[in-house]
């Protein structure tokens, strides 16, 4: 049983201060759960990402449903960490006498049978600490929010059952315990298999052990072949370990977040199901995955995207399933009162059924990685770039056409200058891979109208009025989006238009300290600031220079991470608290980024001062 004494812990989640979201998650590339710091699992969508929550307490108000906890009698202390470099979560709960419990939840992930085995299961072990009195309680719920319809119990085993949905509970635990919710002295290790209704290959305890073992060192192993940078190692390792957890490994989708509906700010009607792959994380996905070297999962998503690709007409939606084809339609979840009561809880996503000119550009700038990686087993040829190109005269024919735009909005359309910007980037990277192909023609051709369409976005976007790029052509409105033009290659970062524009979103969007989107949308002036646009801010004060600036704002945003190291997607410029979906990729992708624009070089990791001659004294 691992525990603190012999494997070195990430974090200390108690060390920071209480936040709505101090969550940590776990999972395996099939399935995710959260669970707080008093290890109280609150949201498993089950049998995989986008599923039914089986345990659905985040998002269920007051009422005390959909979860699973362990509570010791008499408990005054609590801890709860990463075990170092991996995705198991230790807690020690302990009552003034010092007895108390060692629990470890994780998702089972490692190879077996030469393929990766990755079970639709939570496995939680529970170790007592002295002899402690606990209650388990179990309290799943099915058909988002309803209670379980039925319940059996069998000789080692519980099944939880509601609509097309069965749990299961193998367990070596007391069963009328469980089922009665009654406090038991804990005299030896329990453990508690959550998953399908399905048999064990063995005993609970010996499933368990092994799976733990093996899920620890699958974890350490894959840490070890990142490539970190020197500056912000255990923050980066932390960031990649949830963006793999992010990854679902049947189809290489990688979702925004694991939830929905977790409000961007307190009482807001900005509540969204992110449980989906959005294109336009393409392109900062991929290069976190390539500067850490995660070349499997990058190859994975890499496949993902170039299927929407080839089976695109041209068109593509902005969102797509973890399964490419499944209908994404947005409803409401009426058994569910909401993160904190501030509902609604929505399931599915309506954005999918946006215009968003943006969407050709994500995937041919993702795409693009294929035709220069070597590192690939299979690169990209004159065949996809065919394929790619029906993108591109796509994006030529809308880039002067209104759309949604980045930030998605319900109730209004304008050329976005971040939509039009993406249209070029399509024929920009198709002129690149068309040059490395040996297709001259079709490079020539393909800069032509590039030339073309940025001169328009630069003349355009431009407003004499801010002084600055504006968010949409021939408009007066501020976007944080349009710190991007110098990433996706637009306009160089030290040219005076965009130096200008970086002053002044600084100071019009800045709310102590942290960036927000715009000034308005549909639902009136935004309370929060969108995290990833900090992080544009970071990168792009590093671009153009301004890099001790840089380095200040990516400490302070570091030091708001949730107690378990995890952003989500907003933070509260005045009460710095986390708000909107976690993990979020965006945001998660965002640390490895700027931590690598940021860091020192591994060379400097040492000082090159010369040794002391042979016979001198050294002043060490």
């Amino acid at each position: 049983m691992p525990s603190q004494s012999h494997h070195q812990v990430s974090m200390i989640a108690n060390t920071q201060a209480p936040q709505p979201l101090d969550y940590a998650i776990i999972g395996n590339g099939r399935i995710a759960a959260l669970l707080d710091r008093s290890t109280r699992i609150v949201w498993w969508c089950f049998p995989r990402f986008d599923g039914d929550p089986v345990f659905s307490r985040m998002l269920a108000g007051d009422e005390e449903k959909g979860f699973t906890d362990v509570v010791v009698e008499g408990a005054v202390r609590t801890r709860s960490a990463y075990l170092r470099n991996t995705a198991i979560v230790e807690t020690v709960i302990e009552d003034d006498a010092g007895n108390g419990v060692r629990i470890i939840d994780f998702a089972p992930r490692y190879p077996r049978f030469e393929r990766m085995l990755h079970p639709a299961q939570v496995i939680r072990r529970i170790e007592p600490i002295g002899l402690p009195r606990v209650k388990l309680r179990v309290r799943p719920t099915f058909n988002y929010g309803e209670p379980r319809a039925a319940q059996v119990v069998g000789s080692n085993h519980i099944r939880y059952s509601g609509g097309e949905i069965t749990l299961r509970l193998t367990t070596d635990a007391p069963l009328s315990y469980i089922v009665h919710e009654t406090s038991f002295a804990l005299a030896r290790p329990v453990t508690l298999v959550f998953g399908p209704d399905e048999s064990l290959e063995a005993a609970a305890d010996t499933v368990s052990r092994e799976a733990l073992e093996r899920t620890r060192e699958y974890w350490l192993g894959w840490v070890r072949g990142l490539a970190v940078p020197l500056d912000w190692q255990s923050d980066v390792i932390r960031a990649a370990i949830t963006l793999q957890l992010c990854n679902f490994d049947e189809t290489g989708a990688i979702v925004a977040a694991h939830t929905t509906s977790v409000p961007e700010a307190p009482f807001t009607q900005r509540n969204w199901d992110y449980r989906y792959c959005w294109l336009r994380d393409a392109y900062f996905v991929i290069m976190a995955l390539n500067r850490l070297g995660a070349t499997q999962t990058m190859e994975s998503y890499l496949d993902y995207i170039t299927t929407l690709a080839i089976d695109s007409k041209g068109a593509l939606r902005p969102v797509y399933g973890i399964v490419h084809d499944q209908p994404l339609t947005e409803s409401v979840a009426e058994n569910l009162a909401g993160f904190l009561g501030m509902g609604p809880v929505r399931v599915g996503n309506q954005a999918a059924e946006q215009i968003q000119h943006d969407s050709c550009g994500s995937i041919i700038l993702g795409v693009s990685q294929m035709f220069i990686d070597q590192r690939l087993p299979r690169m990209g040829d004159e065949a996809l770039y065919r394929r790619l190109e029906t993108l591109g005269h796509h994006a030529l024919r809308v880039f002067l056409e209104p759309d949604a735009g980045i930030w998605e909005y319900r109730g209004r359309s304008r050329i976005h200058t971040h939509s039009a910007t993406m249209c070029w980037v399509a024929l920009d990277r198709l002129a690149r891979i068309a040059a490395l192909l040996g297709l001259p023609g079709d490079a020539d051709q393909w800069r032509t109208q590039a030339d073309r369409v940025r001169r328009e976005i630069l003349t355009r976007g431009w407003s004499e009025k801010l002084g600055a790029f504006a968010g949409a052509l021939d408009l007066d409105e501020l976007d944080a989006s349009v710190l991007l033009l110098p990433e996706l290659g637009l306009i160089s970062p030290k040219d005076p238009r965009f130096t200008k524009t970086l002053d002044v979103i600084g100071r019009e969007l800045g709310r102590n300290g942290f960036m927000l989107r715009y000034t308005n949308d549909d639902f009136g002036a935004p309370e929060t600031s969108f995290l990833a646009c900090q992080f544009w801010y970071i990168d792009a004060l590093t671009a153009a220079g301004r890099v001790d600036e840089a380095r200040v704002l990516l400490d302070e945003l570091l030091s708001r991470r949730n107690a378990f190291g995890i952003l989500s997607e907003d933070i509260h410029p005045e009460t710095g608290q986390l708000w909107g979906n976690l993990p979020q990729t965006y945001s998660m992708a965002g640390i490895v980024n700027s931590c690598m624009n940021l860091s020192r070089n591994w060379a400097d990791a040492w000082p090159r001062d010369a040794a002391p001659e042979p016979g001198a004294t050294s002043s060490v």
